[in-house]
């Protein structure tokens, strides 16, 4: 009888995660708390190189390709600043990683899905609520079942962490600075640009693209105390939103307008998660439930699918034995770890800037690397963020699936 696995999220890391355990020949099953896959909302994500790889080892790096938001231009203005700088976005991404692409978080986790779909149980519109050590599985509406193993994918909040772990704020780390992001009208037509705003302690940025038919706006801002409110009180969230970002530009205040009606609106503070361990008998974590960056400035996206992959492969690698497989994959990212945590510290420095100096930093900077040649602006851009050297020097081990995993509850 083939291991039963169940995974808990169908973002990103889940649905990866799902396709590698099915073609090392594991039988899987993957609960979502939400109705249906997302389709509204989220925002844009980077893939870097070995996401890149293992993608297109997945087939599905055309289909990735094709749903780029394509980013190519930037106008930055500078807050207090008369006049805009333009920049090179391409070239910034292309010094940054060999290979690169942005995609919208929704898009990349239908692609990912539909992977493998055909292959893997998808429950959707239930949670889980109990696991006990045996691996028997409770939850909210289904009937208990009983399952190998259990791996939380479930994203920064995670709830298969709460359960075998503990309350997130004995492992989450604030790091000083909030995200928010708006779906809005492209009533401006952008396609392809990225406008952005850049003041001391916050940064807003909004871009469309060819197949959205609508546009986001992103806002980041520093806070040095974590802030008051409820996670799913959203009228008090848009007020401290507002509150951050009054009287920037009259582009910004136009973008705000739009919190009254906006489709899909996300609020949450940057914070990183530090654990010393993912795992715990039988259940594992992967992707941001076991060691989030940093929403929107660590790369969790690229260290979530690399995740999935490494997890996948030790498994089939031990046969099963998750024993002997999860400490193996808790070697194999811990350095992919660390180096994100710090990249993201990094680049929450850059992106939002604490004095006036920083501000005219991030908005030169960008302008001289997108008008330099390749080779001066890479050398520059190491010199100003760890992302690039992070991305570029992350290996991974090949995991052909040529492993079968045959081993059941009975075995053990």
């Amino acid at each position: 009888m083939n291991m039963r696995i169940l995974i808990s999220g169908a973002s990103v890391a889940g649905p990866v995660l799902a396709y590698w355990l099915t073609r090392h020949g594991f039988s899987v099953t993957v609960v979502e708390y939400a109705p249906t896959l997302r389709k509204t909302g989220g925002h844009a994500v980077d893939l870097f190189r070995p996401a890149m790889t293992i993608s297109e080892k997945m087939g599905v790096l055309p289909r990735i390709e094709e749903r780029a938001t394509g980013a190519h231009r930037m106008t930055a203005h500078r807050e207090g600043a008369r006049r805009p700088v333009q920049v090179d976005l391409s070239k910034i991404f292309s010094t940054a990683s060999e290979r690169h692409v942005e995609i919208m978080r929704d898009d990349l986790s239908e692609i990912y899905y539909d992977a493998a779909r055909d292959d893997v149980e998808y429950v959707f519109g239930d949670s889980i609520t109990a696991i006990s050590p045996d691996g028997e599985v409770r939850f909210e509406n289904a009937a208990p079942r009983r399952f190998d193993l259990v791996v939380g994918a479930d994203g920064l909040h995670s709830n298969v962490r709460r359960l075998v772990f503990g309350d997130e704020s004995r492992f989450s780390a604030y790091i000083g600075a909030y995200l928010a992001v708006l779906t809005l009208p492209n009533a401006s037509g952008l396609d392809d640009e990225l406008v952005m705003h850049v003041g001391v302690g916050r940064t807003a940025g909004m871009y469309g693209s060819r197949h959205l038919g609508d546009a986001r706006a992103l806002f980041l801002f520093r806070s040095e105390r974590e802030l008051d409110y409820r996670h799913r009180d959203v009228p008090r969230q848009k007020e401290l939103l507002r509150g951050a970002f009054s009287g920037m530009h009259a582009d910004v205040d136009r973008w705000l307008d739009e919190l009254d009606r906006t489709p899909a609106f996300y609020f949450d503070s940057i914070t990183q998660l530090r654990m010393d361990t993912w795992s715990r008998g039988r259940v594992t974590l992967v992707g941001d439930a076991g060691y989030c960056p940093g929403p929107a400035v660590g790369g969790s996206t690229s260290l979530a699918v690399v995740g999935a992959y490494v997890l996948a492969g030790e498994l089939a690698r031990a046969g099963g034995d998750h024993e002997r497989a999860f400490p193996a994959y808790e070697r194999a990212m811990a350095e992919h770890v660390r180096g994100s945590r710090a990249g993201a510290l990094s680049a929450a420095k850059t992106l939002i800037p604490t004095s006036r100096l920083g501000t005219c930093g991030l908005v030169q900077g960008a302008r001289l690397i997108s008008a330099l040649p390749a080779g001066p602006s890479r050398a520059l851009l190491r010199l100003a963020t760890k992302s690039g050297r992070l991305y570029n020097s992350m290996t991974v081990d090949d995991y052909p699936p040529s492993f079968t995993a045959q081993v059941g509850l009975e075995d053990h």
